[in-house]
């Protein structure tokens, strides 16, 4: 009587793929190409936005990242701890049915919209007159360099 499951010597279909099929060497990385030489003809326009202009918008968006941010974080994470180490706290209530722990809860909306206000204000006070100082500039040495 005949096997119903054949091993896979007898069918070569079921037999694994030669080893550089299986695995086949991975392409090779194209070469970086080289950066152009700046030309000392003058012929280059002048670089805009040096790193001694960006410094101060750089740390204006770090700083605008880091107080929102920080804010949110730290209110949900003082709702988690004192939920997990002072449980009393949490659920005394405070009228009604609503205890102490929901209403800390509840207050997350209020302060993640806090936080979205302060960057949106952040963002007026501080990033956009840096942004718009340096994008003129920019346009000003683009006519510059477009007048030659």
């Amino acid at each position: 009587m005949p096997d119903a499951f054949p091993s896979p010597e007898y069918h070569p279909q079921f037999a694994a793929p030669p080893y550089e099929l299986a695995f086949p060497e991975p392409p090779a990385r194209p070469a970086h190409p080289p950066r152009p030489r700046p030309r000392s003809d003058g012929e280059n326009p002048p670089a805009l936005g040096r790193l001694d202009e960006l410094r101060p918008l750089r740390g204006a968006y770090r700083l605008q990242r880091r107080v929102p941010a920080l804010t949110a974080l730290g209110y949900f994470t003082l709702f988690l701890v004192l939920s997990a180490f002072v449980p009393s706290l949490a659920t005394r209530t405070v009228s009604g049915g609503l205890t102490t722990g929901l209403l800390l809860g509840l207050l997350q909306v209020p302060v993640t919209c806090l936080a979205v206000a302060l960057y949106e204000y952040s963002a007026r006070r501080r990033i956009d007159p840096l942004a718009g100082r340096i994008r003129e500039q920019a346009e000003r040495g683009a006519g510059r360099g477009g007048a030659r």
